[in-house]
């Protein structure tokens, strides 16, 4: 049966379409009759059976897949010369900002075109002092990854999280930073979390889920999140449960030892609510319990730093774009806070706040971009620290001691600089810039403000040449997220650089549902008015042919995990308004995403299905459930991965399956469905040079574009 589920056949052109646009011979897909009833409503799921990712039929259906969108892409001549130029690109030596432990500074480095960074330690920031770790000889095609790091407060001891092949879980592993050599210490089945070790360095608090059973790892639902504690040279068998409570299933918990040893504080969150409550536990009195702080779940509470019984916390409580306020032991009602820093002015939101060298770095976006103030600890301002430009800040890390701390700085044109910042003087110098070869001199970002379908004020940001003609014909790329309180900063990508280079506008609109404006933005945009996230993604794509910016054969709309969902969305709802669709690991399923590992926990955004009123408005938007046959629907590639368990692949599957039995006319709708990768997050070098280059190329082909005079060694 596996010859004809791969073989790839071209049947004639519509005689109304391109000659260069023949329609593509997609592999027969089963349907079975599978229908469930939500609240009276029959819906069909016919390709329910694409789920088991692991069954024989499933894994034909992808490589039936691959073979057909391999084929198209190998038949766009200017596929070589992207994936060159992306090459050479990436190839550039890139840092992250250095950390302190004991006497030693460890930072990650890497040379240009390796598949993983690589954690170096030295004595001196300014040296490269030697390799502790390199993920890269972990695997021979480097898809194992570093996925979190703690080390002791001495510095003697690395605790680090390996993932394989793009996967969510965790295993711990402890090295000796001296020698090395790894102990024989590993901890499995964490997933999300952290670790953080006491101030002796004899063990390290972590949170788990229960094991899964072998063949549902990467699709059973991962409820009963935990805390332990694992004391160095010991079997996990050996751990100590510390913390959990399942009287609520659907909690996630971060452990955080203080500073100063004494406190670990715990916090707790139900799936991706942003509102969270805190539990302390006094490490110096032996025997003291995990004891309440704050339980109402009524805010965001982020711990920044601790003295003595009095803790600091960066919360939305009583103010929607944050402040940072203290609360102490036995004095937690809001009426006994202390105010450090006010909820700042106008649209102002409190992005971050760190401690260090006894000063309070304050980080705020302003209109999509970052400022820094610094305060005294009393909550006295000192000053505004200068940036390079408009773009965003990240960094600040250390210890209340320490007389120095590092951030980096980036935009969209530049990449990330990092900062070397002397606390009691805020005298900031360059520590490394990376060089890479792109000329930004010929390019600008404009900002722009644009009406949604409801007048609200949406900001986007638009990257193009110098002089660019408003002629309606730049081919244009419109990317969004508009989702979970996450928001789109300015930040350098080689791919948007590259597309830059090849003749392209890139837009980014900063859509409700994320927290560009604080909660109420993120609020904007969830549950029964996520149509709203829609509706300014839409907007967004009308203002920038009203202007002149595109038009509708030259526009193509992107988006990855929620921001798949949003350009599921989008082509389901205004499918002529888009020559080009590029959903990237998309949620859209929205009757089953809870089903699956982490999906239950996306609910404080979606509601669920599970609830008339959740079912409602779930299937009014669905991309899987609004798909229409017949309809003219833009190019289609599809991008996913098959350990995606985060957001399973079964959602693009049967997306690509529906869409490909409903397209109208010539228009490819393709998977693109990569092989021991996941989410993205760990994904080697070169396998993201690849699949980048293929979206471009299948992009170019789509829009009619042609590569400029030059470019990547000709045409």
């Amino acid at each position: 049966m596996l010859a004809p589920l791969l073989a790839l056949a071209l049947i004639a052109a519509d005689p109304a379409a391109p000659a260069s646009a023949p329609r593509l011979n997609y592999p027969a897909t089963r349907k079975d009759d599978v229908v469930e009833d939500y609240f009276g409503t029959k819906v069909k799921d016919p390709y329910r059976w694409l789920e088991d990712d692991n069954a024989a039929a499933v894994k034909l259906w992808v490589q039936a897949e691959n073979a057909v969108t391999d084929a198209y892409l190998a038949g766009i001549p200017q596929r070589a010369a992207i994936r060159d130029r992306l090459t050479r690109m990436w190839d550039y030596e890139r840092f992250g900002a250095p950390s302190k432990h004991g006497d030693r500074y460890f930072y990650m480095r890497n040379s240009g075109l390796q598949p993983q960074s690589v954690l170096y330690v030295t004595g001196d920031p300014a040296e490269e002092g030697r390799v502790l770790l390199d993920p890269n000889a972990m695997s021979k095609d480097g898809t194992v990854a570093i996925s979190g790091m703690s080390f002791s407060d001495d510095g003697k001891l690395l605790a680090y999280a390996i993932a394989d092949a793009g996967s969510d879980w965790q295993i711990w592993k402890l090295r000796e930073v001296d020698t090395g050599k790894d102990l024989g210490d590993e901890v499995r089945w964490s997933k999300f979390g952290n670790a953080s070790f006491t101030r002796d360095g004899k063990g390290f608090y972590y949170a788990r889920f229960p094991a899964p059973a072998e063949a549902e790892k990467l699709t059973a639902k991962n409820l009963n999140h935990q805390v332990w504690f694992h004391a160095v040279g010991t079997p996990q068998e050996k751990d100590q449960r510390v913390f959990e409570r399942p009287d609520q299933p659907e909690w996630y918990f971060a452990a955080e030892v203080s500073d100063d040893g004494r406190w670990l504080v715990l916090t707790a969150h139900k799936g991706t609510n942003p509102e969270t409550s805190v539990f302390v536990q006094d490490l110096s009195r032996p025997g003291a319990k995990v004891e309440p702080l704050l339980v109402k779940m009524d805010g965001a509470y982020g711990f920044v730093d601790v003295q003595g019984d009095t803790f600091l916390f960066l919360t939305d409580r009583g103010a929607p774009r944050k402040r940072v306020v203290a609360i102490s032991i036995g004095k937690a009602e809001e009426k006994d806070w202390k105010e450090i820093v006010p909820e700042g002015k106008g649209t102002d939101v409190l992005a971050g706040a760190h401690v260090v060298g006894d000063r309070l770095f304050a980080t705020w976006m302003r209109d999509v971009k970052s400022a820094v103030e610094v305060y005294a600890l009393d909550g006295k301002k000192v000053a505004d620290l200068p940036l390079p430009g408009i773009g965003t800040v990240t960094g600040f890390g250390g210890k209340r001691t320490d007389p120095e701390t590092f951030f980096t700085f980036t935009s969209f044109l530049a990449p990330p600089a990092i900062y070397r910042l002397d606390v009691p003087t805020l005298a900031a110098t360059v520590f490394r810039r990376p060089r890479v070869d792109f000329d930004s001199s010929g390019f600008e970002v404009t900002q722009v403000f644009y009406p949604s379908k409801d007048g609200t004020r949406i900001p986007m940001y638009l990257l193009h040449r110098k002089g660019v003609k408003l002629d309606g014909r730049n081919p244009t790329l419109l990317y969004g997220y508009g989702g979970f309180n996450v928001p789109l900063l300015p930040a350098f990508r080689v791919s948007t650089a590259a597309w830059l280079e090849m003749g392209g506008v890139y837009a980014v609109a900063n859509l409700r549902g994320g927290n560009e404006y604080g909660k109420p933005w993120w609020e904007a945009g969830r549950l029964g008015k996520k149509q709203n996230v829609f509706d300014d993604f839409i907007a967004a794509a009308e203002w920038l042919q009203k202007n002149g910016w595109t038009s509708p054969d030259r526009l193509a709309v992107n988006g990855g995990s929620n921001g798949g969902l949003l350009v599921g969305a989008f082509m389901t709802q205004r499918p002529e308004l888009a020559a080009v669709a590029l959903p990237q690991v998309g949620v859209m399923d929205m009757l089953r995403f809870h089903r699956f590992t982490v999906g239950w926990g996306w609910k404080s955004d979606y509601g669920s299905s599970e609830t008339k009123g959740g079912f409602d408005t779930l299937h009014a938007y669905s991309p899987l459930h609004r798909l229409r046959k017949g309809t003219a629907y833009p190019a289609t590639l599809v991008t996913t991965a098959d350990h995606d368990d985060r957001v399973v692949p079964a959602h693009s599957f049967k997306f690509i399956a529906e869409l490909q039995a409903d397209q109208a006319g010539p228009k490819p709708v393709l998977a693109r469905i990569e092989t021991r990768a996941g989410h993205g997050s760990g994904k080697p070098t070169k396998m993201i040079i690849e699949e980048v280059a293929d979206v471009f190329a299948f992009t170019l082909k789509n829009l009619g574009m042609e590569l400029p005079g030059g470019f990547g060694g000709g045409k």
